[in-house]
């Protein structure tokens, strides 16, 4: 039975707990061997998913067709005055 396929996050912290054991210094050289040679894995693993994804994202449909607008309001500025109250002087504002 094989092991499951990682996502990239997992990949991502699985290369970051590589990268922080060989930083730590505590391993001994088999060791150290051992994790660099994950970690490679680990970042080609990373960099074939990010190929996917953007073979993925560069497939998707483009719609060059620009977004309706709104058509413009029906009324027209004379319309809308013409529709309030006549103001009398003392609805005036003196300045």
């Amino acid at each position: 039975m094989s092991e499951p396929e990682l996502t990239y996050e997992q990949l991502v912290a699985r290369l970051d707990e590589t990268l922080r054991a060989l930083e730590d210094g505590r391993l001994s050289l088999e060791e150290a061997i051992g994790a660099v040679a994950r970690g490679r894995e680990y970042l080609k693993q990373c960099e074939r998913k990010l190929d996917e994804a953007r073979r993925r994202i560069e497939t998707l449909p483009v719609h060059d067709d620009a977004p309706e607008e709104e058509p413009p309001h029906p009324a027209t500025v004379a319309e809308l005055r013409a529709g309030e109250r006549s103001v009398t002087k003392q609805d005036e504002i003196p300045f």
